[in-house]
C-alpha cells in the first residue's frame, strides 16, 4: 500500500468524522427511558417538586416525593453538574462546556443563558489581558462545577481554574468576577453557598473564601486542611466543608474557628443537603453521613452504589442520586 493511498484514506476518514461530528452545546439531550438509571450529579427542591441532573444532559423531575421520576427535554447533552431553585419555578443547571440552564416553570423547561464560547467572550472583554484572552481562545473547555441564587435576580456560578460569574437579571446578562477573588494559582472552585451573612466559595488545595453577601469581595479564609474540598453547608449556625478522604470541619462562628469531625469515611465526601433538623453528607463509596447535632457527630450508613447527591422529601425519605442514577431510601 503507497504512502499517499495511506495519505488519501486517513484524510477520508478525518473528513467523514469531522461531517458526523455534532458539539454537545448543539446538540438536544437524548430522551431515553434509561434516564432514571444513567449517571446523576446533582438534586434540588423545586418547591415540592425534585429536579436531578447529570450526564449527557440528563434532568429528570418528581412530583410524588421521589417515587417516579420523569425525564424532560434539555437543549444541550453536555454533562451537568449542579442544580439551584431560588423558588418553585426559577431555578438554573450547569455543567461541562461552560453550560448555564435556566428554567422558569420549575423544572419542566430549559433554555441555555450561557456557554463556556460566550464565558470566554465576556472574559475577554471585560479584562484586557493574555490570561483573560486565553480563556476565549480555548473555547467551551471548562466546566462550571456549582451554582447558587439568592433570589430570581441574584445568582452565581463558579467553576474550574477560577471561573466565577454573577448575574444580577436573572441570567439574561453575566459578568465574571474573576479578579475578585484571591486566588493566585487559579485553582478549581468546587462549591459556592451562603451561611449568615457571608457567602464561601469551596475550592481545590484546601482553598476557602468567603465575602459578605452582595460585596463580592472574596477573600481567604484559612483551614487546618490544604485538601480539595468539594462542598460546604450551614445550618445558618454552623458552617461544614467537606472533601477528600472523608475530611469534614466544622465551624460555629462562621470561619473564624475550626475543628475536624470524624467521619470514619476514607472516599471523598462530595455532596450534602439540610433537612429537618439534619444534615446528609454523602461520599462517592457510596457512604450517607447523618448528623442531627449540629454537624457535631454523624452516624454512618452504607448504600449499594457511589453517591453525588441527596435530598429530603416531606416524610423525611431520603432521595440519593449517583453514578446508578436515583435511590428513594
Amino acid at each position: 500500500m503507497s504512502h499517499r493511498y495511506l495519505v488519501a484514506l486517513l484524510m477520508l476518514i478525518c473528513g467523514s468524522a469531522q461531517a458526523d461530528f455534532k458539539d454537545v452545546l448543539d446538540m438536544p439531550a437524548l430522551m431515553t427511558p434509561l434516564a432514571k438509571s444513567s449517571p446523576l450529579q446533582a438534586i434540588a427542591h423545586a418547591g415540592k417538586r425534585l429536579v436531578a441532573v447529570g450526564g449527557r444532559g440528563h434532568i429528570l423531575i418528581s412530583d410524588d416525593q421521589g417515587a417516579s421520576w420523569t425525564q424532560v427535554p434539555v437543549p444541550v447533552s453536555s454533562d451537568l453538574t449542579a442544580v439551584s431553585f431560588a423558588d418553585a419555578e426559577y431555578g438554573w443547571a450547569v455543567g461541562h462546556d461552560g453550560i448555564v440552564l435556566a428554567t422558569g416553570d420549575g423544572g419542566l423547561h430549559w433554555k441555555k443563558q450561557m456557554d463556556g464560547k460566550e464565558a470566554g467572550r465576556l472574559m475577554a472583554q471585560s479584562y484586557n489581558d493574555r490570561e483573560a484572552g486565553q480563556y476565549e481562545a480555548e473555547g467551551a473547555d471548562k466546566p462550571f462545577l456549582d451554582v447558587w441564587f439568592a433570589d430570581r435576580d441574584h445568582g452565581y456560578v463558579v467553576g474550574a481554574f477560577n471561573l466565577i460569574f454573577k448575574t444580577e437579571d436573572g441570567g439574561r446578562s453575566w459578568r465574571p468576577l474573576f479578579d475578585r477573588t484571591e486566588n493566585p494559582q487559579r485553582l478549581h472552585l468546587y462549591a459556592i453557598q451562603p451561611a449568615g451573612d457571608q457567602l464561601f466559595i469551596a475550592g481545590e488545595g484546601g482553598l476557602l473564601l468567603k465575602s459578605k453577601l452582595g460585596a463580592d469581595d472574596f477573600k481567604p479564609v484559612k483551614l487546618p486542611y490544604d485538601g480539595s474540598l468539594f462542598g460546604l453547608c450551614s445550618d445558618g449556625r454552623s458552617l461544614v466543608v467537606f472533601g477528600l478522604r472523608g475530611n469534614l470541619f466544622r465551624s460555629p462562628d462562621l470561619g473564624a474557628s475550626w475543628s475536624k469531625v470524624e467521619t470514619n469515611e476514607r472516599s471523598a465526601l462530595v455532596g450534602a443537603a439540610d433537612g429537618d433538623g439534619r444534615m446528609m453528607v454523602v461520599a462517592q463509596s457510596g457512604a450517607l453521613l447523618l448528623s442531627s447535632d449540629g454537624y457535631q457527630t454523624f452516624q454512618r450508613l452504607t448504600l449499594p452504589m457511589p453517591l453525588n447527591g441527596v435530598a429530603e422529601t416531606e416524610d423525611r425519605r431520603l432521595v440519593l442520586v449517583g453514578f446508578r442514577g436515583v435511590v428513594l431510601q
